[in-house]
């Protein structure tokens, strides 16, 4: 292998600014297709240099394609400070444009990139540049709005306020390191970290401006991809975790852009892969303190670099014979395999619900809460205290990981809590395959104008390990829209739906099935203060008039 790095080209923008850029070169004279990556964690850093959730940079370069990486503005060597959305499509399109300007690029450019290096490329997408030709976004959110927070309106605090100190200290550290050690320190006080005065707001305005918009309103609509699928023309490679923070959105763009991409090729040419992992580095080696997925289960396994060339070999250089692949694959948790699948949801989904039942003490794992096939006979219903001050702690599940574990990790200590309903099947004779979106139907009333309901699907095994799959919570003012909020009338039962994100995994025989249910996960979302942060009493009803239930995709095959 041979190749030259060109570092620090600087690239001009629209208004004058010029990016840092560096060129990865081929041996030869070209012209070149290019695959082009714009990152805000510094241009050779091990974001992307190394990191096995991306591809091998030599390895693209080895293959014909010259690699460019760029420093997002106000990041790295590219000046100004960093304003997280605001510049991801006009600087993305006009790098594009000069890309396609240079001699030694041939015409054709591809996009690549996880985490924030997916906005700019879903950005981008929706102006249909003509030059690009495909993207592949990992671990990301075509929706800025749902990648900090939840799907039904709960701040993902953890998410955000972690990326932003992270950022914040970037920014701050071009000027002193006093600012940034403040920001350390305030780190475990969330009320002094987001104060208007406080050093993350200086170091990063964007968060302010962005905690001012807690509804999908027109500041949010205006940054989202999916509100303009239609005019996303190319296609893309989408990569995610069971445990990924975005797991849900990255698979929300999937089938957006498989139903209303505004071309054959955007809706035919998408792909999508799922692993057993998490966000965060180490959190993909499919080996976790509680659940270990075996060697399969490790990213290097799924030859991401491999993928990536197939892709581009086929969307970016313009080969048709070349084969990408399955257009989804799995990793099937339980049966610790991959699978290769004709679409997401999966054709041969079937839906079935579970309902609860108790005789009115559902708290805890010792409680009596039961999950069942068929609804209850009685009207019954369980009750807990909410208090905002006492919040139920996030363990493992779709996290950073940057403050605690990620990934399936054991929830015996949170059930443990009296404001945590548990309700639990039997032990199951024959192996269940649930694979697809998993929703929870609750009738529910409070004390307080609003509250919290969470919803968590725990695989529990034999020894008594009661391992998260899959999580969600519906902030209950957004229960029927993100853009208008309705308050609860205290002591109304109304019914919400609660998306608990997406799945995959085999519950063996001798296994149970459970769901919890309570009002806080923190600090994976913010704590709603309910009524002026005083404590409320929450009721989940079921019976004949009031049928809550666990609906999850069943997969039943022969094979």
């Amino acid at each position: 292998m041979s190749l030259s790095i060109e570092s620090g080209v600087a690239v001009p923008m629209r208004d004058g600014v010029t990016l840092a850029t560096d060129l990865w070169r081929p041996a030869g004279n070209g012209p070149w297709p290019v695959l082009l990556t714009r990152t805000p964690y510094g241009r050779t850093s091990t974001a992307h240099l190394g990191n096995p959730k991306l591809p091998d940079l030599r390895v693209l370069v080895d293959h014909g394609y010259l690699v460019v990486v760029q420093d997002v503005r106000g990041t790295g060597d590219s000046p100004g400070l960093l304003e997280p959305h605001r510049f991801d499509q006009s600087d993305t399109v006009d790098t594009l444009a000069w890309l396609a300007g240079q001699v030694w690029c041939d015409g054709r450019v591809g996009m690549w990139g996880a985490s924030y290096m997916g906005f700019p490329q879903w950005q981008a997408a929706t102006q249909a540049p003509p030059m690009l030709r495909a993207i592949a976004p990992l671990m990301t959110s075509a929706d800025p709005y749902r990648a900090w927070h939840s799907a039904q309106g709960a701040l993902a605090q953890g998410t955000l306020l972690n990326w932003s100190a992270r950022m914040a200290m970037a920014n701050l550290s071009r000027e002193s390191d006093r600012p940034s050690a403040e920001i350390r320190g305030a780190l475990g006080d969330v009320d002094q970290l987001i104060g208007r005065q406080s050093a993350i707001v200086r170091g990063l305005p964007w968060l302010g401006e962005m905690l001012a918009h807690p509804e999908y309103d027109a500041y949010w609509q205006s940054r989202s991809a999916l509100e303009r699928s239609a005019a996303i023309t190319v296609p893309a490679f989408n990569l995610t975790g069971w445990y990924d923070v975005f797991a849900r959105e990255v698979v929300r763009s999937y089938t957006t852009m498989r139903r209303s991409g505004g071309s054959v090729a955007a809706r035919e040419g998408q792909r999508l892969v799922i692993g057993p992992w998490g966000h965060g580095d180490g959190a993909d080696l499919g080996v976790f303190p509680d659940r270990s997925f075996g060697l399969a289960g490790s990213v290097q396994a799924a030859a991401i670099t491999q993928a990536h060339l197939r892709f581009f070999d086929r969307w970016v250089k313009g080969h048709d014979d070349t084969g990408t692949g399955a257009r989804v694959r799995i990793f099937v948790m339980g049966l610790d395999q991959w699978r290769d699948e004709d679409d997401w949801p999966l054709p041969d989904t079937r839906y079935e619900d579970y309902f609860l039942h108790s005789a009115g003490r559902a708290n805890s794992s010792e409680g009596d809460g039961r999950l069942h096939r068929t609804p209850a006979v009685e009207d019954r219903s369980d009750s807990f205290s909410y208090d905002p001050r006492h919040p139920v702690p996030t363990v493992g599940g779709a996290t950073l990981g940057v403050d605690g574990l990620a990934g399936p990790t054991d929830q015996a200590d949170v059930e443990r809590r009296d404001d945590v309903l548990c309700y639990t099947s039997e032990s199951l004779e024959a192996p269940l395959e649930v694979t697809g979106h998993v929703t929870l139907t609750v009738h529910v009333s409070s004390t307080a104008v609003d509250t919290d309901v969470t919803g968590k699907l725990v695989d529990v095994f034999p020894d008594g390990r009661a391992i998260i799959l899959c999580e969600g919570i519906c902030r209950m003012r957004y229960r029927g829209s993100l853009s208008r909020p309705q308050p609860l009338e205290p002591g109304e039962i109304v019914e919400a739906t609660i998306e608990l994100g997406v799945t995959s995994n085999v519950f063996r025989p001798g296994h149970r099935i459970r769901l919890e249910v309570s009002s806080s996960d923190f600090p994976r979302y913010d704590r709603n203060p309910a009524t002026d942060g005083q404590v409320a009493v929450n009721r989940i009803f079921h019976g004949p008039r009031h049928p809550s239930r666990l609906t999850v995709p069943v997969i039943a095959r022969t094979t």
